[in-house]
C-alpha cells in the first residue's frame, strides 16, 4: 500500500547574478557584514521596488517574461513508484511562463538568468506549480543571507558601497559562496528552451512504502545551447521571446525532460545552498512538451510553489515559505496595478 501524504497549499526570489566571484580577507571597516537579523515578505517587495523602480501592475521580480502552453505527460514509473495526484491522470495541460531574473520590465537578455513558472491543470479544478532557474542553488542558507545581498546591492546603487562590500559580504556568509562558484564562467542560454531549470528546493513524495525527499530538474530534450560573447555584444536587448516563437514554428515543438534527484537521509532538505551528490538516484517523471507561445494565459497566474496537489509536500526549506507570502503580496499589487 502506499504511503500517503497530506496535500497543502508569482514575486519570485530571483537568482542574483554576481559578478565577485571571490572574496580577499577584508580590513577592518565600518560595515557590518552579518546579514540582516529577520527577513520578511514585505522586506523583499520594498527593497525589489528600490531596485528597479515601480511598474503597477508588473511583477516585482522576475519581471520580463512570455507565456508558453503545452502538456505534461507522466512516465510509467513515475505512475509506478510515487503516490500523487500529480501523476494519476495521464497526460495534462501545462501553462508556462518564461522570464528573466530581476524586477525590471526592459531587462536586457543578453546576460543574467532564466527562469520558468509551470501550473499543471489537473482534473477536478485542481493545479500544482513549480518555479525554477537556471541556477542550481541559492544565494545563501536562508532569506535573511539573499535580502542582505539586495540590500548591498542597494547600497552600491545609492553609492553607499562598492563591489568590494558584496565579495566581503560573501566572505562573512560562507553559505553565499557555493552559488558563486556553480555560477562563474557559465554563459546565458540562446533560447529559453535550451537551459536546465533547477527547482533549488527540497519536496516530499509519498511513494510505495515510505515517503522520499526529491529536488527537480527540467533538462531540454535538443541539448543546451549558450550565448558566445560575440553573441552578447552583437544582439539586441530582447530576443528570447521572439526566438522561442520562431523555434515552435519550426520544430512545431519543444520539450524538457521532468527528473527527480532523490535524496539520501543525510541530504538536507533545509538548505537550498547546498547540493546533493551527483551519485544520488535520478527518475525521469515526465515529459513537459510545449506546442505554443504568446498571449497573456499566465498573467493572471502566481507560479507560488507552495501550491502543490496529494502527495507532494512543501520540505523544511526556510526560504519556501518566505517565497510564497512575497508571491502573494506581489500578486495581489499586480492585480491591483500597484
Amino acid at each position: 500500500m502506499k504511503y500517503a501524504l497530506p496535500s497543502s497549499l508569482s514575486l519570485s526570489l530571483s537568482a542574483v547574478a554576481l559578478t565577485m566571484l571571490t572574496a580577499t580577507a577584508a580590513h577592518a571597516d565600518d560595515h557590518n557584514y552579518a546579514p540582516p537579523a529577520s527577513a520578511n515578505a514585505q522586506d523583499f517587495i520594498a527593497v525589489f521596488k528600490e531596485l528597479n523602480g515601480v511598474h503597477p501592475g508588473i511583477r516585482k521580480a522576475h519581471a520580463k517574461g512570455v507565456c508558453a502552453a503545452g502538456t505534461f505527460t507522466p512516465s510509467a514509473a513515475a505512475n509506478q513508484r510515487f503516490d500523487t495526484a500529480l501523476f494519476d491522470s495521464g497526460e495534462v495541460p501545462v501553462t508556462l511562463r518564461f522570464s528573466m531574473g530581476g524586477g525590471n520590465p526592459e531587462a536586457d537578455e543578453r546576460q543574467g538568468t532564466r527562469g520558468v513558472g509551470i501550473q499543471f491543470q489537473l482534473p477536478d479544478n485542481k493545479q500544482h506549480n513549480i518555479a525554477g532557474i537556471t541556477s542550481a542553488l541559492f544565494s545563501g542558507s536562508t532569506p535573511n543571507h539573499f535580502l542582505g545581498l539586495l540590500q548591498w546591492n542597494l547600497k552600491i546603487m545609492r553609492g553607499e558601497a562598492t563591489r568590494e562590500d558584496i565579495a566581503k559580504y560573501i566572505a562573512a556568509n560562507p553559505s553565499m559562496q557555493a552559488a558563486v562558484d556553480w555560477n562563474k564562467g557559465r554563459m546565458p542560454s540562446s533560447e529559453y528552451t535550451n537551459a536546465d531549470y533547477y527547482g533549488i528546493h527540497a519536496f516530499w513524495v509519498a511513494g510505495e512504502q515510505q515517503r522520499e525527499k526529491f529536488r527537480w530538474q527540467l533538462l531540454p530534450s535538443s541539448g543546451n545551447d549558450y550565448l558566445t560573447q560575440e553573441e552578447q555584444k552583437s544582439l539586441p536587448t530582447t530576443f528570447l521571446a521572439e526566438r522561442l516563437v520562431e523555434r515552435l514554428k519550426a520544430d512545431g515543438e519543444v520539450s524538457f525532460d521532468w527528473h527527480w534527484t532523490i535524496g539520501a537521509e543525510e541530504d538536507p532538505t533545509n538548505d537550498p545552498s547546498v547540493l546533493w551528490p551527483e551519485d544520488r538516484e535520478r527518475v525521469n517523471v515526465g515529459k513537459i512538451t510545449i506546442t505554443a507561445a504568446g498571449g497573456e494565459d499566465c498573467t493572471p497566474i502566481n507560479f507560488d510553489p507552495m501550491r502543490v496537489v496529494r502527495g507532494i509536500q512543501p520540505s523544511d526549506d526556510p526560504v519556501l515559505p518566505m517565497r510564497s507570502a512575497a508571491y502573494a503580496i506581489s500578486f495581489g499589487q499586480r492585480l491591483s496595478n500597484q
